[in-house]
Order: C-alpha cells, then sequence, then structure tokens
C-alpha cells in the first residue's frame, strides 16, 4: 500500500496488486490513529470474498468469486470495536460478461491497483453487539434517542 495524507483529514491510497483490500485499510487505520472515517474506491481484483446477512439464522453467507473484475465501487465505515479497528463496507463489482455482483465484502485481492479516498472523521464511534439483530452495531450509549 502506497498513501498520501492530503490535509488533516484526507488520505489518497493506493493498494497494490497482491494486496488484500481490507487488510491494508485496517492497516492505514491503525497507523494514522482512526477512530470514525469513511471509504471510498475502485479498482480490479481476481479473488473476492462477499456476504449476505441473513436476518433470520443471524449468519453470514458468504461466496467467493475469482476471475477478471472491474471493482466499480468500494464503500463503507471506520469505527473501533473494543478499541480495535473496525471496517463495515459493501462492494460492486463486474464480470468480463458485465454481470455484476454485490455484497458486504469480506475480501478483496488486487489484480492490478485499488485507488481509494479515506477521510478520517473527528470523534470516536465504538460497536457493540446486539444479540435481538446479531451484528455489531453503532453504539450510542450515552447520546439522545429520538
Amino acid at each position: 500500500m502506497e498513501y498520501r495524507k492530503m490535509d488533516d483529514t484526507h488520505y489518497v491510497v493506493r493498494i497494490l496488486k497482491g494486496e488484500e483490500v481490507m487488510e491494508q485499510l485496517s492497516l492505514l487505520a491503525q497507523l494514522e490513529n482512526m477512530e470514525c472515517g469513511e471509504i471510498t474506491g475502485l479498482g480490479a481484483s481476481n479473488k473476492v470474498e462477499i456476504g449476505l446477512f441473513n436476518t433470520e439464522t443471524k449468519e453470514y453467507k458468504t461466496t467467493v468469486k475469482e476471475g477478471m473484475f472491474e471493482v466499480t465501487s468500494i464503500i463503507g465505515n471506520i469505527s473501533r470495536k473494543e478499541g480495535e479497528v473496525y471496517l463495515h463496507c459493501h462492494i460492486n463489482f463486474s464480470d468480463a460478461s458485465l454481470s455484476t455482483y454485490g455484497g458486504h465484502l469480506v475480501k478483496c485481492y488486487i489484480s492490478a491497483t485499488g485507488e481509494f479516498i479515506v477521510t478520517k472523521i473527528d470523534g470516536k464511534v465504538e460497536r457493540k453487539f446486539d444479540p435481538e439483530i446479531g451484528l455489531n452495531l453503532f453504539s450510542f450509549e450515552n447520546e439522545k434517542k429520538l
């Protein structure tokens, strides 16, 4: 991964061929002490693992796709869970026939380049497991509820 800090909040990031997106973005968030932020990106991949959350069973069903893919969009956020970096990202990507797939991003291996803009947001948001939903949700324990 290569990156440039543009100002106090914006980073331009290039994830290199062979690197895994979630691993590299987590590393960036650790290195730059990000506790809250947003992620946008695109690129090319040869292997993607995506998931779909089943609200009845409270489990992710994952699928691995291998081939030549154009990553048309990765969008996500950065928060913390028990003090550790927590990324939540979704992806859309298309194959050579222009069929498009999407879902919760588990892993994405870069085959040419991955280009990202990461914005650090001032403040901190923690996640907490919600047993009723079955997911790690943003936690606003001391905040007003509407």
